[in-house]
Formats: C-alpha cells, structure tokens, sequence
C-alpha cells in the first residue's frame, strides 16, 4: 500500500505511511468519521461538527512530530521501533469511544458498560475485528503486545524496559491528544481564545533522568499559554451552559428510552437495543454504534406520549423551549444538593414537573490540577511552583449549574440567594 498525504485544517499536511494506513482503513477506525469530537456543542457552536476520526490522525501526526524531535535532541534514548508504537498509541487512542464520544460513557446509557479505553482495547486485542488482526500483521507478536505495554504505562515487557515517557506521550497532562483537541476544537468553534503555540512547546519537551517528560525553562510562556488555553475552552466552550444543557437532554433522553424500552412501552432499533440493554454488548457489536443510531429516532420519539422522553427529544430536534440556567455562578455540587427540595418545591407550586424541569450539571475540570507526574519543569518542580498565573487557574471545587423553565427562573433564583446569600455581584454573568 502506497504512502498517502492527509490535508488536515489544522496541521496541514499529514504523512501516512503504507503500513499505518491499513490501520484507518479498518472498518472500526473509519468508525470514528461518524462521532463527533464535541457530542452537542454544535447547539451552541453550529460549526463545531468535527469528528474523532479528523482529531486521531491529529494526535497521530503529532507523536510523529514529538518523537522524531526527542530523538534529534536525545540521540539513542528512543529506538525508531519505540517511536512508531507511540505514534500507532496515539492514532488509536480515541477507537473505542462510544456515540457522543464522552458523553455517552456513561452507565445511565450502557447496559453494558466500559469505558472508552477499555473497549478500545478490546477492539486491538480481538482476534476477530479488522484493526485487531491490522496490527497484529503489522507488528508481530511481540511488538502488538510491547505497544499494549506502552499503552498501559507498563513499567517493562518481555524483560525489556519501556522509559515512563512513551506513554506521557499519548496520556499526560501535556500529550499531543489535548494539544490537538484544544487548537482543533478552538478552530471549529470559533471561540477567540488566543491559543497557543505547539511549535514550541514541542520544541521545549525534553526527557529526564528518570525517563519523564519535562519542559525546558525558556519554554515556561509557551506552558502557560497551553493551560491558559485549555482553562478557557472549558469555561467558554466544553462547559457553556447551552453545551452543558444538551448534553443533559440528550442523556435524559435515552436513559428514558432505556426504561420505556425495558417496559415494553417503546421499540427501538436493533442497534439501540445492543447499547440500552444488552447485558453482554461484544465488541462487533459496540463497534457498530455511531452517532446517526442516536439521531435517527429523534422524530419519532419527540411524538411519543411519555412526557420526559418526547421533550427531551424535541428540544433537541427544534431547540426550542429550552432551559434556562440560573445566574448564580457561586454554586457548588455540594450547595446544589441542599437546595434541591426547595426548588422543587417551588416549581410543583408553579405547575411543573421537577422531574422534567429540574435540571443540574456540574462542571468538574475547571483548570489545572497537578497530580502526581503533573507537567514537570527542568528542574524537577510542577509547573504550578514556577508560575501564579497558573495558579490563578487552579478551582479545586466542582461547580454546577441548574435549569429551570424561563417561567421559573426568577422565583428560582429568588430562593437560591435567599438561602446562600450571595453578593448581588454574583449574579447576571450567565445573561
């Protein structure tokens, strides 16, 4: 199979060889043209319609980018057939995710349930799936089981080494899977955020002592724009309260359509049925889940006489009659729960179902939070020592929002402040 070029929106020009192409000619790979990188952001961003299938070669052609230029800078450290196990590590990291990508990971979904990684595993190790027996010619035995080591973060395989790098590479808090993501998704989103400059962060990547990834001084800016970048796509993007509400339609929705089906009081396709209640989904089955199973049925469930299932699914369909978040930013997962019961409380009062019109989403990641094995400086420090501007965007407590019908809105809030006081600086940031 001949060498092919990729025009890709973001990197350009993108190199796939032979060999590797057979990988995303496989029927589960080319699978991920039909899921979407961002699930339900296009309700807020329409062009945000970008696929896992466009954002996998991304991280591909990054990894070759980032181990090509480790090796000039530490000649010998990393071996050419280490290399491409971590760029093949990068290209498939993201085959195993479900519809809606992450949202959809999610029990309340699944009866069957794993997680991306897990099945994505399962996909390579099957002696049955086209990218399973792919790599397993394109490899050998011993290679196909070194890359699953690499991919685990194994610490050796078959008494030879694998440096804590190479998986940093493709999972890490600094790896060319959130690299590619942030500038892909700022593209298609249009939200102005700045960015950042990977040229150079890929340039200031080094490998330490230990076999970690650390980044040279001088490159400290390029860092902080970096986590700049990815604190204000999830402030303005990932968790915009229209991106937050549908994503919480869409789950309702066919948590609902699990419980009618499971009563008998809806049929669902075959492919829905594998993935709401089939209790032991194989991996051909998983493998032939995308986007469009979902989407198909919004029409007629939008019909259908249960109140929770047909509202969920007609808001999605005509975006009308939506929620409206209440604008008190200072709400933690923590304070919601105690003021639950008077909301519902009062929308019973207004003539609302709490069950239906009651809505909360809480936002978990909202910047950078160094764990062990963070994004270590030359000197062996996190990079949170070195700068207070990633400080600054350091929120270790969840946060959550809460939907209610416009009609409700006020008397909501209302109740909220007279329970939490807030300052009245709080309030309107999300009008």
């Amino acid at each position: 199979m001949r060498d092919r070029v990729v025009r890709d929106e973001i990197h350009r020009d993108i190199l796939i060889p032979g060999h590797i192409s057979r990988l995303i000619d496989t029927s589960e790979f080319q699978r991920l043209r039909s899921i979407q990188q961002l699930s339900t952001c296009h309700y807020v961003f329409p062009s945000a319609t970008h696929t896992r299938f466009a954002h996998s070669l991304g991280a591909y052609h990054l990894a070759c980018r980032l181990t090509t230029a480790l090796q000039e800078v530490h000649p010998g450290i990393l071996a050419d057939d280490d290399a491409e196990l971590v760029q093949i590590a990068a290209l498939v990291h993201d085959v195993g995710h479900p519809p809606f990508s992450h949202l959809l990971e999610s029990p309340e979904v699944f009866s069957t349930y794993r997680t991306h990684e897990s099945w994505g595993r399962m996909m390579l190790a099957s002696e049955t799936s086209e990218i399973g027996l792919a790599a397993r010619e394109i490899l050998g035995t011993e290679r196909f089981n070194r890359l699953f080591a690499i991919m685990d973060g194994e610490s050796e395989h078959a008494g030879m080494p694998i440096p804590p790098f190479l998986k940093e590479i493709v999972s890490s808090q600094l790896d060319v899977d959130r690299m590619d993501y942030l500038v892909r998704d700022q593209r298609n989103t249009g939200a102005q955020i700045g960015g950042f400059d990977i040229d150079r962060v890929l340039r200031a990547l080094r490998i330490n002592e230990d076999g970690h990834l650390d980044v040279k001084m001088w490159g400290l800016p390029a860092i902080e724009a970096y986590l700049v970048c990815r604190f204000h796509m999830y402030q303005q993007v990932y968790f915009h309260k229209v991106n937050m509400l549908t994503q919480t339609y869409l789950i309702r929705m066919l948590s609902r359509a699990r419980q009618l089906a499971e009563l008998g009081e809806l049929a669902i396709s075959d492919r829905l049925s594998s993935m709401l209640l089939d209790d032991n989904l194989s991996v051909e089955g998983y493998a032939g889940l995308n986007d469009t199973h979902v989407l198909v049925d919004l029409e007629n469930w939008a019909k259908h006489p249960d109140a929770m299932l047909s509202q969920n699914a007609s808001r999605l369909l005509t975006r009308r009659d939506f929620h409206k978040a209440l604008r008190i930013t200072n709400l933690t997962v923590g304070v919601v729960d105690d003021l639950l019961p008077a909301l519902r409380e009062k929308l019973v009062e207004m003539g609302f179902d709490p069950e239906i019109d009651l809505l909360v989403s809480s936002i978990a990641k909202p910047g950078y939070m160094p764990y062990e094995q963070g994004i270590l400086m030359e000197d062996g420090r996190d990079v949170i020592e070195h700068s207070s501007l990633v400080r600054s965007i350091c929120q270790p407590e969840p946060k959550a929002l809460i939907f209610v019908p416009e009609q409700a809105r006020e008397s909501c809030e209302t109740i909220v402040r007279d329970l939490i006081k807030p300052t009245q600086s709080s309030l309107n940031q999300f009008s």
